[in-house]
């Protein structure tokens, strides 16, 4: 487990770097008309990039390091700081999964599944799986160790999905239907517990922080995932040390943590470099029909909007703002001023998405120091490779006694 002292130094040293750089990624890019910072060094290499290197350089923190070490030392020195307090460990050793078991996971939440389940330390704890979804992890665990598993979610037809394929497997799997945020759900908690979680979303598993060590739940191990999906507008530290930290993060800063993709293919690269092109070809039209240059953003829609025709999501977009539209603007004008907007927008990005990282372990060593005020040993873990995952910080804590 990891002592108090090395968590506390990884936190102080990420804060240092996130508070002198704020400047390069406590911004909105969509609301910038050109390079925001006065640093001719960085404008040059970026301006010297090809278009086509971007998104590859933006993946691969080596290409990262490559490109932007010499003028952010500081930032890609952090990773020697953070080593005793994050390690990676080899999985451990668990029973082939039969094909029949697996049927249905896709690949990629199969090895996270598989990774995650390596780094269980065996118990005869009840073991409680929180926001279950159809349990396939807490299905897989109870195979796997031969335990019964008590899952939990919201959504009744997950749970009934999940009870379906527990009984159709014959795996001793208990779904309980209960929203984690009220009494009812939080009631599932139990001082004597193995509670699991993994990629439980940003208010869901603050609920399950705050709620295990209230209840002193033995064992708590935690993935956590979507840090901007919280009740407040800007972020409530947890730890001590974090709330004497002068950092405020709203949500849109929040939303940097989890911009690391590695699972997308190439239709969905494309549908949001479409998406990101058609909403600020929209602003370029709202400013010119209004005057008013300033950013106002729009709500989250699916992608099967950026297949169809810009018009169309141009009139959501103005019904959104309560704005009505000539009856036929220059779509192609504004279609071209999206793009070379975008393009700009991708570089500001590129800086931007240097932070990711050190944001997100921020976050974690919060939630890690919360815990080890409430009486737990804790270990924080990279509990598979980062193009498994790139939410792989793994939580695991055992309260003292």
């Amino acid at each position: 487990m990891t002592n108090s002292t090395t968590l506390q130094q990884a936190f102080a040293a990420c804060s240092a770097v996130l508070q002198q750089n704020r400047q390069y990624w406590q911004l909105v890019p969509f609301a910038c008309q050109q390079l925001p910072w006065d640093n001719p060094a960085l404008a040059a290499k970026l301006l010297a990039l090809p278009e086509h290197d971007l998104a590859s350089i933006d993946q691969s923190p080596a290409l990262q390091q490559q490109h932007f070490g010499e003028l952010f030392s500081g930032l890609f020195q952090l990773e020697y700081h953070l080593d005793a307090a994050v390690s990676m460990l080899a999985a451990g050793e668990l029973k082939p999964v039969p094909f029949w078991l697996a049927n249905g996971i896709g690949g990629r939440k199969m090895a996270q599944i598989t990774a995650f389940s390596g780094q269980i330390p065996a118990s005869n704890l009840p073991l409680l799986e929180w926001c279950a979804g159809k349990g396939h992890l807490g299905r897989l665990l109870a195979w796997q160790f031969q335990r019964p598993v008590t899952s939990i979610e919201w959504q009744q037809q997950l749970c009934a999905d999940g009870s379906a394929l527990a009984s159709q497997f014959d795996i001793p799997q208990r779904f309980v239907h209960a929203d984690v945020l009220t009494p009812q759900g939080s009631a599932v908690l139990a001082p004597q517990q193995q509670v699991v979680a993994l990629h439980a979303c940003g208010q869901l598993h603050i609920e399950l922080l705050r709620q295990a060590t209230r209840k002193g739940c033995q064992q708590v191990h935690l993935v956590p995932c979507c840090y901007h999906l919280i009740a407040e507008q800007y972020y409530q530290p947890l730890s001590a040390l974090a709330q004497q930290d002068d950092l405020t993060l709203n949500q849109h800063d929040l939303k940097l943590a989890v911009q690391g993709q590695v699972t997308a293919g190439a239709r969905i690269a494309k549908l949001r470099h479409t998406e990101v092109q058609w909403r600020l070809a929209y602003q370029a039209l709202r400013a010119a029909l209004t005057g008013d240059n300033r950013y106002r953003p729009l709500s989250s829609v699916g992608k099967h909007w950026f297949s169809a025709d810009f018009a169309d999501f141009a009139r959501w977009a103005a019904d959104q703002h309560q704005l009505t539209l000539p009856a036929a603007p220059d779509w192609q004008r504004y279609l071209a001023i999206g793009a070379e907007h975008a393009a700009l927008v991708t570089r500001i990005e590129l800086v931007r998405h240097l932070f990711r990282r050190p944001l997100e372990l921020w976050l974690v060593l919060d939630r890690a120091l919360y815990l080890q005020q409430h009486g737990y040993q804790v270990q924080m873990q990279a509990f598979c490779d980062y193009q498994v995952t790139p939410r792989n910080l793994l939580l695991q804590a055992i309260r003292q006694n």
